[in-house]
């Protein structure tokens, strides 16, 4: 600890310490929820066309998250170790380590635009009403066309973010929202000779305002005198295998983890696909408030990332025990008002996207499970990302697996789709598993947390 800190009192310490996370938290969750809202939009405007519009983009929503959220959590590791190296002081080492993630979001980019061309099998296999196949598999397409340039974009937000520089996402993914609406009324119902393709159309502009982030954000990074120090385009450099290695070492646990969580909402989706077309547009109401909702907690855990990289790079291993604490305690506040504004306003939240009261009653019922899952989500995740700020992602990784695949999708399925519990409860029963999951994920993941943060400070002692 420093000796400005070491003065300070707990709560002037603790005042700081929000004071800094917000500051870097704040622009990460307006870009992440203009990033996120896109998906919103694609929704809403959807919903307005037909429920069939709605139910495709919903279940291409259902697959292409997941594959976006594997990829650029595999991309993640960037984050904290840019931010150890900027704690550290050691500037000029951060530019080769970028552009080998640049490398790495090339091949990760093109994989993801595969799996998304190659999705009409997962539809078939979970038995989804054939008339939502071709709709679906229409926005995949749409989508995979702008996979490539949001790993590219991603890995310069790592970059930016890492050095604490979080606004620049935030422009981004505001440009980026405000780009998709024109377009997706130019796509979806036709104009300027562009054909009518109703939610299809929404895929082809998420992809060309994926294109328009990516090249912002390399231009920005590329001219923006904060920039220059790391020397990231300086040069030119091939793949160097080795330290690729080493960040996907870091980055592949991290994805896989954030791939699990996001894969059971897409897999229950996918479930429920078979129970006709109201019933998937009243979960994909609900998921996509929850995944709206759970933008803050996760940009918290982003800039948490940061603070507890930061600080370890500049070997204060007690204030990075610290920032993650603080983090912790400000995810909760915002758990608490985010589960009283979703039961207080949840037909409210539902009317927005449909007028069908068919899907609202049943979206508002799905609502109140995701505020009841708002306290034990905002814990695992900001406990996820002071691991991320550890570099400890591999034991994260194998917890995050066992508590949604191995708990919360049994327990949802049998609550839900079978009678061995008692009357199957349909999407209910599957929304229960989730919160389930969610909390047995928070306890491990708390548990690991503070493990990883003694460990590091008694290495620290041993060194002294």
């Amino acid at each position: 600890m420093n000796t400005a800190t070491a003065t300070l009192s707990r709560p002037a310490r603790i005042s700081r310490e929000v004071r800094g996370l917000l500051t870097l938290a704040l622009p990460i969750m307006i870009g992440q929820l203009a990033t996120t809202a896109m998906s919103f939009v694609d929704a809403v405007m959807a919903g307005r066309v037909s429920p069939q519009d709605l139910a495709a983009v919903g279940l291409g929503n259902s697959i292409w998250i997941p594959v976006y959220l594997l990829m650029t959590g595999t991309l993640l590791a960037t984050t904290p170790k840019v931010a150890e190296r900027y704690g550290a002081g050691k500037l000029t080492e951060i530019g080769p380590l970028v552009r080998q993630s640049l490398w790495l979001a090339v091949v990760v980019g093109l994989c993801g635009a595969l799996l998304l061309l190659c999705a009409e099998p997962i539809l078939h296999a979970m038995k989804v009403e054939p008339d939502l196949i071709e709709p679906s598999m229409g926005y995949l397409h749409g989508i995979a066309a702008g996979m490539p340039a949001i790993a590219l974009y991603y890995v310069l937000r790592c970059f930016s973010d890492g050095l604490g520089r979080t606004r620049p996402s935030m422009v981004m993914g505001l440009c980026g929202l405000a780009l998709n609406i024109p377009l997706n009324y130019i796509f979806i119902y036709g104009h300027f000779g562009v054909p009518a393709m109703g939610g299809v159309g929404c895929g082809w502009a998420t992809a060309i305002a994926m294109w328009v982030m990516m090249l912002g954000l390399a231009g920005w990074t590329r001219w923006g005198p904060v920039y220059q120090s790391s020397e990231l385009f300086k040069r030119f450099d091939w793949p160097q295998w080795t330290v690729i290695k080493r960040i996907l070492s870091i980055g592949l646990p991290i994805g896989v983890a954030i791939f699990a969580e996001s894969s059971i909402f897409a897999v229950i989706a996918l479930l429920l696909g078979s129970l006709g077309a109201t019933v998937v547009s009243g979960h994909q109401i609900a998921l996509n408030v929850s995944s709206l909702v759970f933008m803050i907690p996760y940009s918290l855990s982003m800039a948490v990332t940061v603070r507890v990289g930061q600080a370890l790079g500049r070997g204060e291993p007690r204030e990075a025990r610290f920032a993650a604490g603080v983090g912790m305690g400000t995810a909760l506040g915002y758990a608490c008002l985010s589960c009283s504004l979703m039961l207080v306003f949840r037909e409210q939240i539902a009317a927005i996207y449909t007028p069908d009261p068919v899907v609202i009653h049943l979206a508002s019922m799905l609502i109140v499970f995701s505020a009841l899952f708002q306290f034990s989500d905002s814990i695992q995740v900001t406990a996820a990302g002071a691991l991320r700020g550890y570099q400890d992602t591999r034991v994260t990784m194998v917890l995050t697996l066992f508590a949604y695949w191995g708990v919360g999708l049994p327990v949802g399925y049998a609550l839900g789709l079978t009678d061995w519990l008692g009357e199957p409860s349909g999407p209910s029963g599957l929304w229960q598993g989730l919160i389930v999951g969610l909390s047995c994920a928070a306890g491990m993941l708390l548990v690991r947390l503070a493990r990883s943060a003694r460990r590091r400070i008694h290495a620290d002692k041993a060194r002294g």
